[in-house]
């Protein structure tokens, strides 16, 4: 994986600029997500279960599919990182050392793994997809929050090209800072340590 990722950023047209928008695109990706949480809890969201609680759901896969990603390039920090993390099931009674290795293939971080760890990472998003559109569903049945409280029909308005060129604006103050990172500085957001080639030993 370690090699493959440098044969994709050195050999491949354009494959750097992928790699780079790939990997900071999850970190800016986050940063919208934690946003919409923060909107959430001011507006009071948490108080339609249904929504709050599929929004949960779909924080967790998508921790697990950036987890799964992360490991991928199979540097130091993506090998520590899996055996830190995937060791937190050892902690579950009686069959935690057992899904620990099930999840490894083996009795460590090793090939198995990252095999598991890659249709992980393919799968995942599909489920995400999915997920969002009950999330999506779920909201639709109650309506958003607004900062005015009000949900009275007389105050609609539709959606374009109010809030179509809203999200477009959206769409480009993000758009921006991510293209910036990816062409100026797009290892600011990573760890040194991934540079090196996975190894136990060290």
């Amino acid at each position: 994986a370690f090699t493959s990722v440098a044969h994709t950023c050195r050999n491949v047209q354009f494959g750097w600029l992928i790699r780079n928008l790939h990997a900071n695109g999850a970190s800016i990706f986050f940063i919208c997500i934690y946003l919409h949480i923060g909107r959430g809890l001011y507006y009071g969201s948490y108080l339609y279960k249904e929504t709050w609680n599929t929004g949960v759901i779909l924080l967790l896969t998508l921790m697990a599919t950036a987890f799964v990603g992360y490991v991928l390039p199979w540097g130091q920090m993506s090998f520590w990182g899996a055996t830190v993390i995937t060791n937190l099931f050892s902690a579950i009674p009686y069959i935690g050392q057992t899904l620990v290795e099930w999840t490894w293939g083996g009795f460590s971080v090793d090939n198995p793994t990252l095999t598991r760890f890659f249709a992980l990472h393919f799968l995942l998003p599909f489920i995400i997809a999915s997920l969002t559109l009950i999330h999506l569903t779920f909201l639709h049945e109650t309506g958003s929050n607004n900062p005015m409280g009000i949900q009275s029909d007389c105050d609609k308005i539709p959606f374009h090209p109010y809030f179509s060129s809203k999200d477009i604006l959206g769409f480009m103050i993000m758009l921006i800072p991510l293209m910036t990172l990816a062409m100026f500085s797009p290892n600011l957001l990573g760890d040194p340590e991934n540079f090196t080639p996975a190894n136990p030993l060290v």
